[in-house]
């Protein structure tokens, strides 16, 4: 089978400010609405692709201004997560939907094996090979460091407003999730949810379980409700108001 990427296509990562200081990898496991052009757009328009079902709107953007505020390194996928999701199991549910939000995915319909390892390839193991190299860069000579993965949720889900203005998921180690939720929590301004509005101990979940857990480093992802990221200008003001609270749990994560 041809490689699912041509020269016209973009990466299937980024990294951004590779040689940050701080003791923090940042990923961004939703970063992009691009699809390869062998799979002509996955047969849907691209208004729904840059719904939620496509990426995670003003993630890549809060995430960059989290980096520069933090001097953080970041990794941020390169493709839709309609081709292939990053934060799911590939082979397993949710990897590669047929319908996502009501919204059929005709290209994604009756895959066979190789279709779907072809994906893989181009689009998911790349970018995780990435994260891992980051993390043995980050960690040599004994360096302690944390992650954290940056995702948005749609402010309406199954016809259910969600209150949260951000959430914290994370599954068993309590080392980064719990000084983020208590440094969060200080401003009154926010609702905070505690593995709200989705939960890091859902069986789904790839990249917190792959990368830091059997590295024992503290980790946690942080959900951004969208609507208060729909622009860029948004997004980076979300995460510069967001550095600081991040910056003190991850301090109290590695005391």
């Amino acid at each position: 089978m041809q490689p699912l990427l041509g020269p016209d296509d973009p990466p299937p990562f980024s990294v951004f400010n590779e040689q940050g200081q701080a003791p923090l990898l940042l990923l961004c496991d939703h970063a992009s609405k691009a699809v390869p052009q062998a799979l002509a757009g996955l047969g849907i328009s691209d208004a729904e692709l840059s719904r939620h079902i496509g990426w995670d709107i003003g993630g890549l953007e809060a995430a960059q201004a989290l980096s520069g505020a933090l001097d953080a390194p970041l990794v941020a996928s390169g493709y839709s997560r309609l081709v292939i999701d990053c934060n799911r199991w590939p082979g397993g549910e949710g990897s590669i939907p047929e319908v996502s939000d009501g919204t059929p995915v005709p290209a994604n319909r009756n895959l066979d094996p190789e279709e779907a390892k072809a994906r893989a390839d181009a689009c998911f193991w790349p970018y995780h090979r990435e994260v891992a190299r980051q993390l043995d860069r980050m960690t040599a000579g004994g360096r302690r460091v944390a992650l954290l993965v940056v995702h948005s949720f749609t402010p309406r889900m199954n016809g259910v407003d969600r209150p949260w203005h951000v959430g914290v998921l994370w599954n068993d180690d309590p080392r980064l999730p719990l000084p983020l939720l208590a440094e969060l929590r200080r401003d009154p301004t926010l609702v905070v949810g505690d593995n709200e509005p989705y939960s890091a101990r859902d069986s789904y979940e790839y990249t917190l379980n792959a990368h830091p857990r059997p590295r024992k480093l503290p980790y946690c992802s942080l959900e951004v409700r969208q609507d208060l990221i729909a622009t860029p200008a948004d997004a980076r003001a979300w995460g510069s108001r967001l550095a600081a609270p991040i910056r003190a749990a991850v301090t109290a994560s590695l005391a």
